[in-house]
Formats: C-alpha cells, structure tokens, sequence
C-alpha cells in the first residue's frame, strides 16, 4: 500500500497502560459487583492506520505490522481468522469499517509483552479507537472500553476482567465500581498538582524480567471463586482496599495509600500463596529496607510479570532502591513512568 499516495488517509490512536489495579480480581464475571482503583501510565499504546479507498478492480487489503514482533503480514480475503495476533484479527473483526477501504496497521509499544500492566488492553483500545475513525459515527471512550472487553470475552472466549480496558480509555486516577458485571461507573480522581506531582515522584514500576501469562494458579483460582457454593468473602479486603486507595490519594496521604497496596498484595496472597511470587516477595524485603511504604504486585499476580512500588519522601532512599535492583537478579529493572493524564486520544494527521 502506498503511503506516499495524497489519498492516503494516517490515522493515530495512543492508549495508556496501568499499574497499581487495587481490587483487581473483582472486576471479573464471578465476582458479581466488584470496586478498582488504577492508575494509567505512560508509556502509551501507539496505533497508526495508513488507509485509502480501494482501487477499482482490486481486491481489499489488510496489513498488520506489530512492530515489536517484527511480524507484517496481509490478512486473507474472506472472514478473518484468528490465528498469528488474535487480539488484533478480533478488533478488526468487530469493527463495521466500510468495505471499500484497504487499509495497513502499525502497532508498537515501549511496555513489555506480558508485563502484568494491561498492556494488551491498551493496545486493543488504541486500535479499536483508531479503526472508529474509519467507521461511520463516533464511540465514547466507555464504549470503546466496552467493546474492547468483548473482543477478548466474546470474540476469543478469554477470562477478562473490565478494568484494563476502562483505564486505557479514560486514563489518570480511576475509580471503578462495577455493580453487575460487565456494567459499572468509572470516576477520575481528580487531585491538586501537588498531589499529583509527589504520586507520580514516588511510584516505581519494577519489571520482574519474565513475561507473565496466565497459568494453571490462576484457573485454580478461578474455578474456586466461580463454584456456585464459593465463600467470595475472600474478594472484600481487595474491594476495601481499592476504596482506601481512592481516600487515601483524595487526602494526599501516602502512608495510607501504601497500606492499601500491601492490604491488596497480602489479600491476593489469600487467594493462592503462588499468586505472590517469590521474586515478588524479594522486590518486596527489598523495597521494605529502603523504607518504601506501599508495593503490589500488578494484575492478578503469579510468576513474571511487575510490582508498582510506593517509595517514601526521600528521594536519595527511592535511588538507593532502583541501584540495588539488580543485586537480586539482573533481569529485573525499572521502567520509567509517567502518569497519564488523559486516557484514549485519536487524530487523524495530513498525509
């Protein structure tokens, strides 16, 4: 496909990631009502469409380049099948895009795969909020959130919890009650510079250097939690400490915020000891010696994937603690951050 081409249409879309999902676990179907609190993050998702109608006479083309696989390739006429980047055949699939437009797909982000940081959300979100501009009206971020859920529930019948994609969508500090699954309200946190500045200074994202992917602990898990006679009791602490973590950045107060992480972090330890893995838990005697007040491991837990850290207010003490990092194990590292301020963002730029 031509991009040189002045009918050639560049299409762009950037979604951020999450970290620190206090309450993660209860945004699930099983779970029936559920509370989050999230934060999203740079660095984004980034999605460009390079889009041009049709010539007459020629078949339809769609390309997809996922930048970091190094993987570009035409999908087949006819329906699409879900078979080299599922997440991404589905998005395509769902969206009405009219079918005179051929069209190419670039995918990239600077997170890594399976970082526990819903980076796939927010790739599905950019992209499915990129190919709206190619469809006729206009998605509100809830629904692009909504329909990016569907993509991995319905399209490809995963086990997906809501909150990775309205994070992605929304951005800044959420707040999400879900009061019956999959429907729930999303609030922004909205704070004083100050307060954001100094959340923002304080949080460390520590990458465990493992790709984290779903795994028999979680199924265990999960098909405890989903048996009709199931004590759910055990999905309140993390329910109560994603309303603390909303009361505690509404205050300012630090201390607090960091007790509702470790409240999260030991309450998913509740669900299954391997949830918190043991290269967790040595980030986490570490982060207690260099006197950082809150940890949690991201996502639903388990082996790979990364901990948001709440480091104290001295900043020589935060240093101290990303030097020491590799003294564990050299493939951990950090990842630098930035709170995002805005979620979903999609513009269409002069070819």
């Amino acid at each position: 496909m031509s991009r040189e081409d002045g009918q050639t249409r560049i299409i762009n879309a950037m979604a951020p990631i999450r970290i620190c999902d206090l309450g993660g676990w209860t945004d699930t179907w099983f779970a029936g009502t559920g509370a989050v609190f999230n934060i999203g993050v740079y660095p984004y998702a980034e999605v460009q469409i390079y889009a041009r109608e049709t010539p007459p006479g020629q078949d339809r083309e769609i390309a997809i380049h996922a930048e970091n696989f190094g993987d570009r390739y035409v999908l087949d006429p006819g329906p699409i099948e879900y078979d080299r980047h599922p997440l991404l055949e589905a998005c395509i699939d769902i969206m009405e895009i009219p079918e005179n437009l051929s069209f190419e797909i670039n995918l990239y982000s600077s997170a890594p795969a399976g970082c526990s940081t819903g980076t796939s959300a927010a790739v599905s979100v950019a992209l499915l909020g990129a190919l709206d501009l190619l469809s006729a009206g206009r998605m509100t971020p809830h629904e692009i959130a909504a329909t990016a859920h569907r993509v991995e529930t319905e399209k490809l019948g995963l086990q997906c919890g809501i909150q990775d994609q309205i994070c992605s969508a929304y951005g800044g500090i959420c707040f999400i009650e879900m009061f019956a699954y999959p429907r729930a309200s999303v609030s922004q946190i909205v704070v004083a510079n100050r307060i954001w500045w100094e959340l923002e200074r304080r949080l460390v994202l520590v990458y465990l250097g493992r790709t984290h992917a779903s795994s028999d602990v979680h199924k265990q898990v999960i098909a405890g939690l989903e048996a009709r006679d199931s004590d759910k009791s055990v999905l309140e602490p993390l329910r109560r400490a994603a309303r603390d973590g909303k009361d505690a950045v509404y205050a300012g107060d630090f201390q607090a915020l960091g007790r509702a992480m470790i409240m999260n972090t030991e309450a998913q330890e509740q669900l299954h000891p391997a949830l918190v893995s043991d290269a967790a838990k040595a980030v986490i005697e570490l982060a207690r010696a260099h006197d950082c007040v809150g940890w949690k491991v991201n996502g639903a837990g388990g082996e790979g994937g990364s901990l948001t850290i709440l480091c104290g207010p001295e900043g020589e003490k935060k240093r101290r603690f990303i030097e020491a990092l590799p003294s564990l194990d050299k493939r951990f590292r950090v990842i630098s951050t930035y709170l995002s301020r805005t979620g979903l963002r999609c513009w269409e730029t002069e070819a």
